[in-house]
C-alpha cells in the first residue's frame, strides 16, 4: 500500500506525543523557553527523567535547545507543535462535555 508522504512521520511524532510526562513539558516550555531546572519544579518529576524525556522532544524535532554558558533552555521548534497538542486537548474536552452532556440527558429521562 502506497501511503501519503509524511503519514509514518507523522505516526512516529503521535507515538512521542502519547506521553502525558512529555506533553506536560510541551505545555510549560510553550509558556515559555525553560531550563532542565525550571521544568523539573514546575513538573514535579525528576531531574532525570525530564532530562530523558527533553532528548527524546529533541530527536524527534519538537524542542530546540540554546546554551548560555551553563545554562541549557529548552523552546518548541514552532507553532505548530502548540497548535497539534492544543487541537488534541480541545477535541478530548469536547468529547468529555458531550458525554457528560449525555448522561445527564439520560438520568433526567429516567427520573421523569
Amino acid at each position: 500500500m502506497d501511503t501519503e508522504p509524511g503519514l509514518a512521520e507523522a505516526a512516529d511524532l503521535f507515538k512521542v506525543l502519547g506521553n502525558v510526562s512529555r506533553l506536560g513539558l510541551l505545555r510549560l516550555i510553550e509558556q515559555q523557553p525553560r531550563t532542565v531546572g525550571a521544568l523539573t519544579e514546575a513538573s514535579g518529576l525528576s531531574q532525570p527523567l525530564v532530562s530523558q524525556h527533553l532528548r527524546t522532544l529533541r530527536q524527534s524535532g519538537l524542542v530546540t535547545s540554546s546554551r548560555n554558558g551553563k545554562e541549557i533552555r529548552y523552546a518548541l521548534t514552532d507553532v505548530h507543535v502548540s497548535h497539534v497538542i492544543a487541537d488534541a486537548i480541545t477535541h478530548v474536552q469536547e468529547t468529555l462535555a458531550d458525554s457528560a452532556e449525555k448522561e445527564s440527558t439520560t438520568i433526567n429521562k429516567e427520573t421523569a
